[in-house]
């Protein structure tokens, strides 16, 4: 059975090598590029309803900017002010009205500005889908914040309190066998992504259960402002499997299962169930999981990767955007990015995301050495890993395995003045290191001391990255770093941060290593190839692209990531990137009218490449509505 599975894989492989080999040869680069269309386009939306309930629906409601004959046509004419108002007005009466509500939404002193300005763009969000999204792409830089992270945290945090009316599917423990049906229970036919968390590890705030779906409508949110993906194909998704969190299992407001979170193949079943249920009825569906603990988060990452569309974020969008600022890091000391197996990086935290970070680097640096057996086993004495229990050695007892081979042997340690649990101020001030890497959760665990031991790196441009999200998990604050190390260092944190004033007209830029410039470019490049996975590979594409993204003149400023206005563009780049991976792969099977030759072809020239991802993209326009009866 195995021999002819192994034989049937073959020969597809060779028909889709032997089509590509049909390919016209010609260099599309010289011919005229061609324009490309979504299956939206601009054609006209057929509904089927009329009246208030065209004005109670988001996905179609207009508010004010409904033309006269569209208010005729759907029988508005009388519900709405008589002054038809166009979509840039409509923007500036909200943002007056948001500037002036902002203090006034606030539930006392305590409730900050930002969980404000969150309840006023849900409150859009709820009753005008375009306009929401229209506001949220100009606004880029000043709303990511608040509808991600941070602000996303304390939504999590609030959720049960904050809870108005549903936003996606809600799978629990009480389910089990229902799964298949209940999926049916969504009104899209077509759903092209799920960002699915079962609320176990949400940011560095720990268990949230329940309250987690915040994180999966605010990623889902960039996917429709950054990628384009059409919001009417995006499905947030909590899976209840339960809470250990003590608080939440007595309060009588909580929203979720208040019982304690199911374990092993009780576990496993549930999460077994639902994708079974959602790729039954959306195959081509991709589905990022997000902010699982890291006890399960390598293990199901590893169950599906090679059998469905999805990825880890925390693990591989995280991982991405890092090596990306790597990179970005040994391009500012004035060096070609070729010298990153050079770099000795000291890594604190050993969750998912650190563990994740480290798999990359490591692979990354093998591939620059030579790719072989030989070079991925010297790639992994560039890395100190420290977590709570300080560095870890082969002597540590219950060594995680996923962190086992970062372990450092005792006698290389010992040669260095180091030994198995030492701190990190220690490890710092021994290994001279030419990177601080920050995926602990832990706010400030960069203290004084250890940014102190740092001054003696033997780098020419050291490089600290905080990583650790909301902003009071961030190791350190970009103040700290510059005041304590010195001007001429490169600093990277997860949470925005404002750059630094350093005198005599000089800026300490503070880089924000946001898995935004990633994870969007992943899943569009992923939809748009029709891979069958999302591979190695195609998330190596992606962040060397997003390392490659910044001038030479930026990059020797400090400046090793874009600014966020540039998003759209910056994921364009990243879903071509993927996009070529995947047809050099041999995994993309194509999406809707363009076949795999088809992207063979795109795939010759750049141009044509970016022309198809760019016309490929949703924006938030008006359509025109039509009705018929159903």
């Amino acid at each position: 059975m195995s021999n002819f599975s192994n034989q049937t894989r073959a020969a597809t492989s060779l028909i889709r090598r032997l089509k590509h080999s049909l390919i016209n040869p010609t260099p599309l680069s010289l011919a005229r590029p061609r324009c490309f269309t979504t299956a939206e386009g601009h054609r006209p939306t057929i509904v089927h309803k009329r009246s208030l309930d065209i004005l109670h629906d988001p996905w179609f409601n207009k508010g004010t900017a409904f033309s006269m004959t569209e208010r005729d046509r759907l029988d508005l004419r009388g519900l709405l002010p008589p002054n038809i108002m166009s979509s840039d007005q409509q923007i500036e009466r909200f943002m007056v009205d948001l500037k002036r509500l902002e203090v006034q939404a606030r539930d006392g002193p305590s409730d900050p500005n930002a969980l404000a300005k969150w309840r006023i763009l849900n409150r859009l969000h709820d009753r005008n889908e375009t306009m929401y999204y229209k506001v949220l792409i100009a606004k880029i830089e000043e709303y990511a914040p608040i509808v991600y992270t941070p602000t996303v945290g304390l939504v999590c945090q609030n959720y049960s309190g904050l809870f108005r009316r549903p936003r996606g599917m809600y799978f629990s423990a009480e389910d089990r066998g229902e799964m298949m049906s209940m999926v049916y229970n969504w009104p899209a036919d077509q759903v092209d992504m799920i960002v699915v968390t079962d609320g176990s590890r949400i940011l560095g705030l720990g268990d949230l259960g329940v309250q987690g779906i915040g994180i999966a409508i605010g990623k889902l949110d960039l996917y429709v402002a950054a990628a384009g993906i059409n919001p009417q194909r995006v499905l947030p998704v909590m899976i209840d499997v339960g809470t250990n969190n003590e608080k939440l299992l007595k309060d009588p407001l909580y929203l979720g299962l208040q019982q304690h979170r199911l374990d092993g193949d009780e576990y496993i079943e549930v999460i077994d169930e639902f994708m079974e249920a959602v790729f039954t009825r959306w195959p081509h569906v991709i589905v990022q999981f997000e902010d699982f603990q890291s006890k399960w988060a390598f293990k199901l990452l590893q169950r599906y990767r090679n059998t469905y569309r999805m990825f880890n974020d925390d693990v591989q969008g995280t991982a991405g955007v890092a090596i990306a600022g790597l990179l970005g890091a040994v391009r500012a000391q004035g060096r070609p990015m070729i010298d990153f197996p050079k770099q000795k990086i000291v890594v604190a935290g050993a969750g998912s995301a650190g563990i994740g970070v480290l798999n990359a680097a490591r692979k990354t640096m093998a591939r620059m050495l030579g790719n072989n057996e030989t070079a991925f086993d010297s790639a992994k004495s560039q890395f100190w890993v420290v977590d709570a229990k300080g560095l870890i050695t082969e002597e540590r007892e219950d060594i995680d395995p996923e962190a086992l081979p970062f372990a450092r042997n005792i006698k290389e340690a010992g040669r260095q003045g180091l030994r198995e649990g030492a701190s990190l101020a220690e490890v710092v001030e021994q290994v001279k290191p030419d990177v601080l890497l920050g995926l602990s959760a832990v706010g400030g665990l960069f203290s004084k001391e250890v940014l102190e031991a740092l001054k003696g790196s033997t780098s020419t441009r050291p490089a600290i990255f905080a990583m650790s999200n909301p902003t009071k998990n961030a190791e350190c604050t970009p103040e700290e770093a510059f005041s304590i190390v010195g001007d001429n260092i490169i600093f990277a944190s997860g949470s925005p941060f404002r750059d630094v004033d350093l005198g005599n007209g000089h800026i300490g830029h503070c880089n924000q290593g946001n898995n935004m410039y990633l994870f969007p470019g992943i899943g569009l490049g992923t939809l748009l190839s029709g891979s069958r996975i999302i591979s190695d590979g195609m998330l190596q594409a992606a962040a060397e692209r997003l390392a490659a993204y910044m001038t030479e003149e930026e990059v020797l400023k400090g400046i090793i990531y874009p600014p966020i206005s540039k998003i759209r563009d910056i994921t364009k780049e990243v879903a071509a990137a993927v996009v070529k991976e995947a047809v050099e792969e041999d995994l993309a099977e194509g999406y809707r009218e363009v076949d795999v030759r088809e992207l063979h072809k795109i795939c010759q020239s750049q141009e044509e490449l970016l022309a198809y991802v760019q016309n490929s993209m949703w924006s938030p326009e008006y359509p025109t509505l039509v009705y018929k009866k159903d």
